[in-house]
């Protein structure tokens, strides 16, 4: 999915312009700010190009407890006030290092609302605070919380699925594949453009490496902040399609819950996305991939200005309800 010779072409008009007028707001570079820095751009700007906040009958803090003590805050989007949704987990990009609830809650209200389910969207502890692999805990942490309290907040115990797009994709796949050894089956995982492998040396990653908002820097500005030391590259936990378990050996997969893929034509990620995607479908489970042209990471916020972003978020809603049997 990658052309090194011009990737730049293959953006679409819309999306080039998106580009454009990012660069000359001159902002600077995730990398070049600390972590708080980086966050507060992130929230201030997260917005500017999402699409308005859908209304919601019901929105409702929560906090979930983890195994050491903490407790994170949460945030419950639905559709109805009537009970018995399913409900989604949802986990938010953001290179484990930026992002929140609060960046996300477009995205969220849209699925609760197009999908027809409750939405769940958690704000895991974020590095350099939180090394990995604290924010893999608190993703188990929160579907653990959240099957034994979902009779209680008038949700489906039975019809949970998990999601999350980018870093929160790594975290809800890792956490599927977790929910598959313990024997507790999900309704599907939902993931947009996930981070999957341990090492960024596929060809995407070297033909969107500059130009395309999520770039090289970036993505080693984040890992550097999340990583404990190069070791943790090669652990499952952090890379499913080709990390290593504590045996050495890949992690197997079958019986994980089936996937619905979105990824961004134009993003370092694609690739180790399609080979997760494949490697899904060579151990039986059902695969929905779909590839969305000419445009970057990030694409599914800049729905006020990209088209594709609101495809995306109505074929995600989609799969949402054919795992539920909502249609």
């Amino acid at each position: 999915m990658s052309d090194p010779h011009n990737p730049r072409a293959r953006l679409t008009p819309a999306m080039r312009g998106v580009i454009d007028r990012i660069a000359r707001a001159g902002h600077p570079p995730f990398h070049a700010l600390t972590p708080a820095q980086a966050r507060q751009a992130y929230e201030l700007g997260a917005g500017v190009l999402d699409i308005k906040a859908h209304a919601l009958p019901r929105v409702q803090a929560l906090q979930i407890p983890t195994r050491d003590g903490a407790s994170l805050n949460a945030r419950l989007f639905a559709p109805t006030a009537e009970p018995g949704l399913p409900v989604l987990l949802y986990f938010h990009g953001g290179g484990f290092t930026i992002g929140s609830v609060a960046t996300h809650e477009p995205l969220c209200r849209a699925l609760a609302h197009q999908g027809r389910c409750a939405v769940v969207s958690v704000d895991y502890r974020l590095a350099p605070d939180a090394k990995f692999p604290t924010a893999v805990n608190d993703a188990w942490d929160s579907l653990q919380w959240l099957r034994a309290q979902a009779s209680a907040l008038g949700l489906d115990a039975n019809r949970i699925a998990i999601g999350g797009d980018s870093a929160g994709g790594t975290l809800a796949t890792v956490s599927a594949i977790a929910a598959r050894d313990a024997g507790q089956p999900l309704a599907l995982q939902l993931l947009f453009y996930p981070g999957c492998a341990g090492h960024q040396n596929t060809p995407s990653h070297t033909t969107y490496a500059h130009g395309f908002v999520l770039d090289e820097p970036q993505i080693s500005y984040f890992f550097g902040h999340y990583l404990r030391d190069a070791r943790d590259r090669d652990d499952w936990r952090f890379a499913p399609l080709d990390g290593r378990d504590e045996t050495g050996q890949l992690k197997d997969l079958d019986g994980v819950a089936p996937a619905w893929i979105g990824l961004a034509e134009c993003d370092p990620l694609t690739d180790e996305g399609i080979a997760w995607a494949d490697r899904l479908r060579m151990a039986g489970v059902p695969v929905d991939l779909e590839i969305y042209a000419g445009v970057v990471h990030g694409f599914i916020q800049f729905g006020r200005a990209i088209p594709e972003a609101l495809t995306a978020h109505q074929d995600a809603a989609r799969a949402l309800r054919h795992a539920f049997g909502t249609h």
